[in-house]
């Protein structure tokens, strides 16, 4: 695992959890100092998995100390105006549909289809087998596709 390609992928993940740039940024920061300075870790088949532990450990501090309101529009491009009125409509309903989502359902599609995590890496993460996590996406995208049609009518 190269540690450079992860540090955008980090980032990213804490500032979809935080909605805070200069938040994001401190805590990406301190996750790879965390990540470097620990001596006790030495699994290398496991280091995608402590990076997002650490992360995900310090977005959980970070949410005992200050509550946070979630915004999709900081996360998802409005779209440009050369795109059609269409396209903006389906970015819409997909900002709602994932409205509807729990935190950890929010999180886990980051994980395997933004970030590019994989399965067993969430597995790990969510203590839960990959079959599990296969299930609960599989049941997550069926969400956010029935709750789109509902709303496209």
């Amino acid at each position: 695992m190269n540690l450079e390609e992860q540090y955008d992928r980090i980032y990213q993940y804490l500032f979809f959890r935080l909605h805070d740039q200069h938040t994001a940024e401190d805590l990406t920061q301190e996750t790879f100092f965390r990540f470097i300075g620990s001596r006790t870790y030495q699994d290398e088949n496991r280091q995608l998995q402590y990076l997002y532990t650490i992360a995900r450990n310090l977005c959980s501090q970070y949410y005992r100390d200050k509550v946070i309101v979630f915004n999709f529009d900081e996360v998802l491009d409005i779209p440009q105006s050369e795109e059609s009125e269409q396209s903006l409509l389906e970015r819409i309903s997909l900002i709602d549909a994932l409205q509807t989502l729990s935190p950890e359902e929010r999180e886990m599609l980051l994980l395997r289809y933004v970030n590019d995590v994989p399965v067993p890496v969430i597995s790990r993460l969510y203590n839960i087998s990959r079959f599990a996590v296969y299930r609960r996406l599989k049941g997550i995208l069926k969400k956010v596709k029935d709750e789109m049609e509902a709303e496209n009518g």
